[in-house]
């Protein structure tokens, strides 16, 4: 779950900024300095960053004390990304956190050299994020769902919980990882005898009307997949699938507390918060992306 790499991510981020480089080996005596790149609002992104400042406490730091923070939140607009990318950029943090394939790629064109730690990004390989999973190089490193393993399970799911669906819409936005995803359901659904209908948008003024084409094309089901965009109107997305009595597979549990039928999402071991404390600094995930050797 999302929630829980937010605090491994943290010690992650923090095991970087504190890590002695190979020129000096004495601690640094600065306070350090994280980036917080959020793809939605404060509000909608309050539960990861709660678990993202409880990852720091159970490490000893707390904000305004012994660390600092500085946050910028892209409200849900992919196109504000590049330039609150570019103004952390310009504030020399020591590493910058954020949470979506979106916030990584603006980052990524923003800085080649500052630490970037993602608690959650989609096929990094494919995208461009890393040279490969075992030697990833560059500045990025982080946690992946492996998004592309659920499409089926997202479809399995939601036709054991509403037998007769046979027609379900799909709630994407332009990305080439959508497409990806959308590929990949639409070569599953044959064997599920499903008939799949994509509604595209870019932001919140395009949610209602896609549910009034998803309805004229008598949806029975819907699947909403992971976005920044999305997740950002993910209230307004339960309370139009309860009004037209859509049954809803959602990407994460956030929309299930607002009222959504189901989520499912991949959980790993590692993500557990008794295991929370992280890398060490000399982990290879954490020389990589301090630049130093990768694994």
């Amino acid at each position: 779950m999302i929630v829980r790499r937010a605090a491994s991510a943290a010690a992650l981020a923090l095991a970087i900024v504190t890590a002695p480089s190979v020129a000096d080996t004495q601690p640094s005596p600065k306070i350090p300095r994280i980036g917080y790149l959020g793809p939605a609002s404060p509000t909608e992104g309050a539960f990861l960053l709660q678990s993202f400042r409880q990852g720091l406490r159970e490490l000893g730091y707390v904000e305004g004390q012994n660390i600092f923070i500085a946050y910028r939140w892209a409200e849900g607009r992919p196109d504000r990304m590049p330039a609150l990318a570019a103004e952390l950029v310009q504030l020399r943090v020591d590493v910058i956190f954020t949470y979506s394939n979106a916030t990584v790629g603006a980052l990524q064109k923003a800085t080649r050299t500052i630490p970037i730690v993602t608690a959650n990004f989609a096929d990094p390989v494919r995208n461009g994020f890393v040279a490969s999973l075992a030697r990833p190089g560059g500045n990025i490193t982080g946690f992946t769902g492996v998004t592309e393993d659920l499409t089926n399970k997202w479809m399995e799911l939601l036709t054991e919980a509403v037998p007769k669906t046979s027609r379900i819409a799909v709630l994407t936005v332009s990305s080439a990882n959508h497409h990806r995803l959308w590929l990949e359901m639409q070569g599953a659904a044959g064997a599920l005898k499903l008939t799949l209908q994509r509604q595209e948008v870019a932001g919140s003024e395009d949610i209602e009307p896609a549910f009034a084409r998803l309805v004229g094309d008598r949806a029975q089901g819907l699947i909403v997949l992971p976005s920044a965009p999305i997740n950002a109107s993910r209230t307004q997305i339960v309370s139009l699938a309860a009004k037209h009595r859509l049954p809803g597979m959602y990407p994460n549990s956030q929309y299930v507390k607002a009222g959504g039928l189901m989520s499912y999402a991949q959980v790993r071991a590692s993500h557990q918060p008794e295991n929370r404390e992280g890398p060490r600094a000399d982990d290879p995930a954490v020389r990589a992306a301090a630049g130093g050797s990768d694994y």
